[in-house]
Protein backbone atom coordinates (compact mmCIF):
# COMPACT_ATOMS: atom_id res chain seq x y z
CA UNK A 1 0.00 0.00 0.00
CA UNK A 2 3.23 2.15 0.46
CA UNK A 3 4.55 1.68 -2.51
CA UNK A 4 1.27 2.45 -4.04
CA UNK A 5 0.77 5.62 -2.09
CA UNK A 6 4.20 6.59 -3.26
CA UNK A 7 3.60 5.96 -7.13
CA UNK A 8 0.62 8.29 -6.28
CA UNK A 9 2.11 10.91 -4.62
CA UNK A 10 4.81 11.00 -7.27
CA UNK A 11 2.45 11.40 -10.11
CA UNK A 12 1.14 14.67 -8.98
CA UNK A 13 4.35 16.16 -9.17
CA UNK A 14 7.57 15.54 -11.47
CA UNK A 15 10.59 14.41 -9.48
CA UNK A 16 12.40 17.19 -11.16
CA UNK A 17 9.78 19.62 -9.60
CA UNK A 18 10.12 17.73 -5.88
CA UNK A 19 14.01 17.90 -6.22
CA UNK A 20 13.85 21.83 -6.96
CA UNK A 21 11.52 22.30 -4.17
CA UNK A 22 13.54 20.43 -1.51
CA UNK A 23 16.50 22.80 -3.14
CA UNK A 24 14.74 26.26 -2.40
CA UNK A 25 13.31 24.98 0.81
CA UNK A 26 14.11 27.12 3.90
CA UNK A 27 16.33 24.76 6.07
CA UNK A 28 15.94 26.88 8.96
CA UNK A 29 12.36 26.23 9.46
CA UNK A 30 13.22 22.79 8.52
CA UNK A 31 15.79 22.32 11.34
CA UNK A 32 13.56 23.89 13.93
CA UNK A 33 10.18 22.09 12.97
CA UNK A 34 12.97 19.14 13.51
CA UNK A 35 13.84 20.27 17.12
CA UNK A 36 10.53 20.65 18.19
CA UNK A 37 10.06 16.75 17.34
CA UNK A 38 13.26 15.74 19.19
CA UNK A 39 11.51 17.72 21.72
CA UNK A 40 8.11 16.09 21.68
CA UNK A 41 10.11 12.77 21.53
CA UNK A 42 11.59 12.89 24.74
CA UNK A 43 8.79 14.39 26.67
CA UNK A 44 6.94 11.54 25.57
CA UNK A 45 10.45 9.35 26.98
CA UNK A 46 9.74 11.07 30.52
CA UNK A 47 6.32 11.05 30.44
CA UNK A 48 6.52 7.13 30.40
CA UNK A 49 8.36 7.15 34.03
CA UNK A 50 5.10 8.75 36.08
CA UNK A 51 3.37 5.67 34.70
CA UNK A 52 5.60 3.13 35.87
CA UNK A 53 5.83 4.13 39.35
CA UNK A 54 2.48 3.84 40.72
CA UNK A 55 3.34 -0.29 40.33
CA UNK A 56 6.91 0.65 42.15
CA UNK A 57 9.27 0.36 39.01
CA UNK A 58 11.86 3.31 37.92
CA UNK A 59 12.76 3.62 35.10
CA UNK A 60 15.76 5.06 34.18
CA UNK A 61 15.64 7.93 31.37
CA UNK A 62 18.32 6.77 29.22
CA UNK A 63 16.68 3.66 28.58
CA UNK A 64 13.04 5.14 28.21
CA UNK A 65 14.05 7.34 25.47
CA UNK A 66 16.10 4.81 23.31
CA UNK A 67 12.93 2.68 23.91
CA UNK A 68 10.99 5.47 22.57
CA UNK A 69 13.17 6.12 19.57
CA UNK A 70 13.37 2.05 18.85
CA UNK A 71 9.83 1.40 18.69
CA UNK A 72 9.36 4.88 15.90
CA UNK A 73 12.25 2.99 14.13
CA UNK A 74 10.71 -0.30 14.04
CA UNK A 75 7.04 1.15 12.87
CA UNK A 76 8.78 2.22 9.87
CA UNK A 77 9.08 -1.51 8.94
CA UNK A 78 6.29 -3.58 11.05
CA UNK A 79 3.17 -1.17 12.09
CA UNK A 80 2.79 -1.20 15.90
CA UNK A 81 5.16 -3.70 16.07
CA UNK A 82 7.27 -0.82 18.10
CA UNK A 83 4.69 -0.87 20.99
CA UNK A 84 5.77 -4.25 21.35
CA UNK A 85 9.48 -3.52 21.11
CA UNK A 86 9.13 -0.35 23.24
CA UNK A 87 7.95 -2.90 26.09
CA UNK A 88 10.10 -5.84 25.31
CA UNK A 89 13.26 -3.64 25.48
CA UNK A 90 12.39 -1.89 28.96
CA UNK A 91 11.40 -5.83 30.46
CA UNK A 92 15.18 -6.83 29.04
CA UNK A 93 17.33 -3.74 30.81
CA UNK A 94 14.60 -2.90 33.08
CA UNK A 95 13.08 -5.87 34.95
CA UNK A 96 9.76 -4.73 33.87
CA UNK A 97 7.26 -7.05 33.29
CA UNK A 98 5.88 -6.78 29.78
CA UNK A 99 2.57 -6.91 29.96
CA UNK A 100 2.39 -3.67 32.53
CA UNK A 101 4.97 -1.93 30.41
CA UNK A 102 2.62 -2.92 27.34
CA UNK A 103 -0.46 -1.58 29.55
CA UNK A 104 1.19 1.91 30.56
CA UNK A 105 1.70 2.29 26.67
CA UNK A 106 -1.69 1.87 25.77
CA UNK A 107 -3.11 3.52 28.61
CA UNK A 108 -0.63 6.57 26.91
CA UNK A 109 -1.96 6.05 23.73
CA UNK A 110 -5.88 6.76 25.20
CA UNK A 111 -4.45 10.18 26.93
CA UNK A 112 -3.05 10.75 23.29
CA UNK A 113 -6.49 9.69 21.55
CA UNK A 114 -7.92 12.07 24.38
CA UNK A 115 -5.23 15.71 23.44
CA UNK A 116 -6.08 14.52 19.62
CA UNK A 117 -10.47 14.49 19.99
CA UNK A 118 -9.64 17.47 21.68
CA UNK A 119 -7.52 19.09 18.55
CA UNK A 120 -10.51 18.14 16.48
CA UNK A 121 -12.68 19.25 18.12
CA UNK A 122 -11.28 22.79 18.04
CA UNK A 123 -10.70 22.57 14.07
CA UNK A 124 -14.36 21.32 13.92
CA UNK A 125 -15.43 24.40 15.80
CA UNK A 126 -12.89 26.72 13.86
CA UNK A 127 -14.23 24.69 10.18
CA UNK A 128 -17.37 22.91 10.51
CA UNK A 129 -18.20 22.63 6.74
CA UNK A 130 -14.90 21.83 5.40
CA UNK A 131 -14.33 19.04 7.92
CA UNK A 132 -17.13 17.56 7.55
CA UNK A 133 -16.72 17.24 3.62
CA UNK A 134 -13.40 16.21 3.81
CA UNK A 135 -14.48 13.07 5.96
CA UNK A 136 -17.83 12.45 3.88
CA UNK A 137 -16.47 12.72 0.95
CA UNK A 138 -13.13 9.58 2.10
CA UNK A 139 -15.16 7.01 4.77
CA UNK A 140 -18.99 5.60 4.33
CA UNK A 141 -20.02 5.71 7.71
CA UNK A 142 -22.36 2.93 7.33
CA UNK A 143 -19.86 0.30 6.30
CA UNK A 144 -17.51 1.76 9.28
CA UNK A 145 -20.35 0.67 11.31
CA UNK A 146 -21.18 -2.58 10.66
CA UNK A 147 -17.65 -3.52 10.54
CA UNK A 148 -17.53 -2.55 14.35
CA UNK A 149 -20.48 -4.16 15.59
CA UNK A 150 -19.24 -7.37 13.58
CA UNK A 151 -16.02 -6.76 15.51
CA UNK A 152 -17.41 -5.67 19.11
CA UNK A 153 -19.51 -9.24 18.29
CA UNK A 154 -16.70 -11.72 17.86
CA UNK A 155 -15.03 -9.93 20.90
CA UNK A 156 -18.05 -10.40 23.43
CA UNK A 157 -17.91 -14.15 22.21
CA UNK A 158 -14.32 -14.76 22.71
CA UNK A 159 -14.25 -12.96 26.07
CA UNK A 160 -17.04 -15.07 27.24
CA UNK A 161 -15.52 -18.08 26.25
CA UNK A 162 -12.05 -17.22 27.88
CA UNK A 163 -13.58 -16.07 31.50
CA UNK A 164 -15.51 -19.37 31.38
CA UNK A 165 -12.65 -21.24 30.54
CA UNK A 166 -10.18 -22.92 32.66
CA UNK A 167 -7.70 -24.15 29.84
CA UNK A 168 -3.82 -23.15 30.34
CA UNK A 169 -4.18 -20.73 27.59
CA UNK A 170 -6.93 -19.15 28.80
CA UNK A 171 -5.68 -18.94 32.28
CA UNK A 172 -2.27 -17.75 30.82
CA UNK A 173 -4.07 -14.99 28.98
CA UNK A 174 -5.99 -13.99 32.10
CA UNK A 175 -2.72 -13.37 34.16
CA UNK A 176 -1.89 -11.41 30.97
CA UNK A 177 -4.74 -9.07 30.51
CA UNK A 178 -4.60 -8.92 34.42
CA UNK A 179 -1.08 -7.35 33.99
CA UNK A 180 -2.20 -4.90 31.26
CA UNK A 181 -4.93 -3.54 33.12
CA UNK A 182 -2.77 -2.78 35.53
CA UNK A 183 -0.68 -0.62 33.60
CA UNK A 184 -3.80 0.70 31.89
CA UNK A 185 -5.21 1.39 35.26
CA UNK A 186 -1.47 3.38 36.48
CA UNK A 187 -2.84 6.75 35.09
CA UNK A 188 -5.16 7.12 37.94
CA UNK A 189 -2.77 6.17 40.15
CA UNK A 190 -0.04 8.55 39.95
CA UNK A 191 1.36 10.82 41.90
CA UNK A 192 2.37 12.67 39.10
CA UNK A 193 -0.93 13.48 37.53
CA UNK A 194 -0.12 17.40 36.55
CA UNK A 195 3.29 16.45 35.35
CA UNK A 196 1.85 13.99 32.97
CA UNK A 197 -1.09 15.85 31.82
CA UNK A 198 1.74 18.47 31.03
CA UNK A 199 3.95 16.52 28.95
CA UNK A 200 0.76 15.06 27.35
CA UNK A 201 -0.11 18.53 25.84
CA UNK A 202 3.25 19.36 25.60
CA UNK A 203 3.95 16.51 23.33
CA UNK A 204 1.05 17.32 21.42
CA UNK A 205 1.85 20.89 21.14
CA UNK A 206 5.64 20.39 19.70
CA UNK A 207 3.87 17.90 16.89
CA UNK A 208 1.78 20.87 15.71
CA UNK A 209 4.00 23.47 15.81
CA UNK A 210 6.81 21.14 14.26
CA UNK A 211 3.96 20.88 11.27
CA UNK A 212 3.36 24.59 11.31
CA UNK A 213 6.80 26.10 11.16
CA UNK A 214 7.50 23.85 8.80
CA UNK A 215 5.59 25.67 6.63
CA UNK A 216 7.34 28.56 6.37
CA UNK A 217 10.18 26.72 4.26
CA UNK A 218 8.41 27.00 1.40
CA UNK A 219 6.75 30.46 -0.20
CA UNK A 220 3.31 28.70 -1.76
CA UNK A 221 2.49 27.18 2.15
CA UNK A 222 4.05 29.97 4.44
CA UNK A 223 0.92 32.09 4.51
CA UNK A 224 -1.96 29.04 5.19
CA UNK A 225 -5.42 29.89 7.72
CA UNK A 226 -4.90 28.23 11.09
CA UNK A 227 -7.79 25.91 10.08
CA UNK A 228 -5.66 24.82 6.79
CA UNK A 229 -2.49 23.48 9.29
CA UNK A 230 -5.00 21.88 12.00
CA UNK A 231 -6.63 20.00 9.17
CA UNK A 232 -3.23 19.21 7.09
CA UNK A 233 -1.83 18.42 10.78
CA UNK A 234 -5.03 16.03 11.37
CA UNK A 235 -5.16 14.40 8.59
CA UNK A 236 -1.35 13.98 8.28
CA UNK A 237 -1.46 12.45 11.79
CA UNK A 238 -4.33 9.84 10.78
CA UNK A 239 -1.81 8.85 7.52
CA UNK A 240 0.91 7.56 10.22
CA UNK A 241 -1.25 4.68 10.99
CA UNK A 242 -2.21 3.71 7.21
CA UNK A 243 1.32 3.00 6.27
CA UNK A 244 4.56 2.18 8.10
CA UNK A 245 5.41 5.55 9.04
CA UNK A 246 3.49 7.49 6.96
CA UNK A 247 5.39 6.72 3.77
CA UNK A 248 3.21 7.39 1.07
CA UNK A 249 0.49 8.01 2.79
CA UNK A 250 1.83 11.69 4.15
CA UNK A 251 1.75 13.35 1.19
CA UNK A 252 -1.06 12.38 -0.03
CA UNK A 253 -3.01 13.08 3.13
CA UNK A 254 -1.46 16.90 3.52
CA UNK A 255 -2.31 17.44 -0.46
CA UNK A 256 -6.16 16.19 0.17
CA UNK A 257 -5.83 18.73 3.22
CA UNK A 258 -4.52 21.65 1.60
CA UNK A 259 -6.50 20.89 -1.41
CA UNK A 260 -9.47 22.36 0.43
CA UNK A 261 -8.06 25.63 0.89
CA UNK A 262 -6.94 25.74 -2.80
CA UNK A 263 -3.32 25.20 -2.37
CA UNK A 264 -1.77 23.48 -5.51
CA UNK A 265 -1.03 20.14 -5.98
CA UNK A 266 2.35 20.21 -6.30
CA UNK A 267 3.48 22.66 -3.10
CA UNK A 268 1.07 20.36 -1.40
CA UNK A 269 2.62 17.44 -2.29
CA UNK A 270 6.07 18.68 -2.05
CA UNK A 271 5.50 20.07 1.90
CA UNK A 272 4.34 16.46 2.38
CA UNK A 273 7.82 15.02 1.25
CA UNK A 274 9.39 17.49 3.06
CA UNK A 275 7.76 17.28 6.54
CA UNK A 276 7.69 13.12 6.05
CA UNK A 277 11.33 13.22 5.25
CA UNK A 278 12.36 15.13 8.17
CA UNK A 279 10.29 13.52 10.56
CA UNK A 280 11.93 10.31 8.92
CA UNK A 281 15.68 11.67 9.19
CA UNK A 282 14.76 12.01 13.23
CA UNK A 283 13.58 8.74 13.76
CA UNK A 284 16.14 7.08 11.39
CA UNK A 285 19.09 8.70 12.85
CA UNK A 286 18.13 8.91 16.91
CA UNK A 287 16.19 5.37 16.13
CA UNK A 288 19.74 3.47 15.23
CA UNK A 289 21.75 4.94 17.32
CA UNK A 290 19.62 3.75 20.21
CA UNK A 291 19.55 0.36 18.84
CA UNK A 292 23.28 0.44 18.41
CA UNK A 293 23.70 2.38 22.26
CA UNK A 294 21.05 -0.14 24.21
CA UNK A 295 23.53 -3.11 24.84
CA UNK A 296 25.86 -0.80 25.34
CA UNK A 297 24.84 1.27 27.93
CA UNK A 298 23.55 -1.56 29.74
CA UNK A 299 26.17 -3.64 29.96
CA UNK A 300 28.38 -0.49 31.29
CA UNK A 301 25.14 0.69 33.58
CA UNK A 302 23.27 -3.00 34.95
CA UNK A 303 20.30 -2.12 36.45
CA UNK A 304 20.72 -3.32 40.19
CA UNK A 305 17.07 -2.17 41.43
CA UNK A 306 14.17 -2.68 39.30
CA UNK A 307 11.20 -2.51 41.65
CA UNK A 308 11.01 0.12 44.59
CA UNK A 309 9.10 -0.11 47.37
CA UNK A 310 5.32 1.34 47.13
Amino acid sequence: MGIALVWYSLSKITLYELLQYFKDADYKWIGLGMFLGVLSHLSRAYRWKFMLEPMGYTLRLQNSVMAVFSAYLVNYTIPRAGEITRASIVTNYEGIPFEKGFGTIVSERIADMLVMLIIILVTLFLEFEFIIKFFSERFDAIKIGLSLAALGLAFLIFFVYIKRSSSVFANKLKGFVKGLIEGVLSILRMKQKWPFIFHTFFIWIMYILMFYVTTFSLSETSNLPLAAILIGFISASFSIAATNGGIGSYPVAVFAAFSIFGITKEPSIAFGWIMWSSQTIIIIIFGGLSLLYLPIFNRLNPKTVTKVSQ
